[in-house]
């Protein structure tokens, strides 16, 4: 049997839903897709990774004079209900893991939180033990956004030598010229394009 896992990435209320600080377009419509491939991914017990931006307005990408590539508006902020995770991709009782190391004793479970401050979800310390630890010869990912956290986190996948099955039903993106661009380049490294569907097919 294939050992997979669900990467969830930054599934949260500044960027899912339509009042969000930083809502993404159309990242609504995504939900529905979303939610199927959490309660599939529960129903197979295999593990689901979730990235989280946990902000503080000290961060280096929260800026007043943003060029919406590094810097960014105050968004997902600690404490604040734009910082939680939607409904529909909640879980259950995650391990948290933040920026500090956290000994292998406590990585036990099949939810896990990644909290971050960067694009990219290896900058946390926590992640590439994670990744290790789980092993998985596939990695299912969605989220937002494609052209950018979508994007850190399959290139990170990618370098550690991972296959990542992409969901694009589950995703959307800021810019639709930076979507193309990256997707393109992620097809070129073999990465796999599927529907939520087609997920669940798999886990079935």
């Amino acid at each position: 049997m294939t050992r997979r896992i669900l990467w969830d990435v930054d599934t949260q209320v500044d960027f899912v839903h339509a009042d969000g600080r930083l809502a993404v377009p159309g990242a609504e419509e995504a939900v529905p897709a979303m939610a199927r491939l959490v309660e599939a991914a529960r129903r197979a017990g295999i593990p689901h990774v979730a990235s989280a931006d946990d902000h503080e307005l000290t961060d280096a990408e929260i800026s007043d004079e943003r060029d919406w590539r590094t810097t960014f508006p105050p968004h997902c902020l600690r404490g604040t209900r734009g910082a939680r995770k939607i409904a529909e991709t909640e879980q259950t009782d995650p391990v948290p893991l933040a920026l500090t190391p956290v000994p292998g004793r406590y990585v036990r479970g099949r939810e896990f939180l990644l909290l971050k401050k960067s694009f990219d979800p290896f900058t946390n310390p926590n992640a590439e033990p994670l990744l290790a630890r789980l092993d998985p010869e596939e990695v299912i990912l969605f989220g937002v956004a494609t052209d950018v956290c979508d994007d850190a986190a399959i290139r990170g996948l990618l370098e550690r030598g991972r296959r990542v099955v992409f969901v694009e039903d589950a995703a959307r993106g800021l810019d639709e010229g930076r979507v193309a661009a990256c997707t393109a380049a992620w097809r070129e490294r073999g990465v796999e394009f599927t529907t939520a569907e087609g997920v669940i097919a798999r886990l079935a």
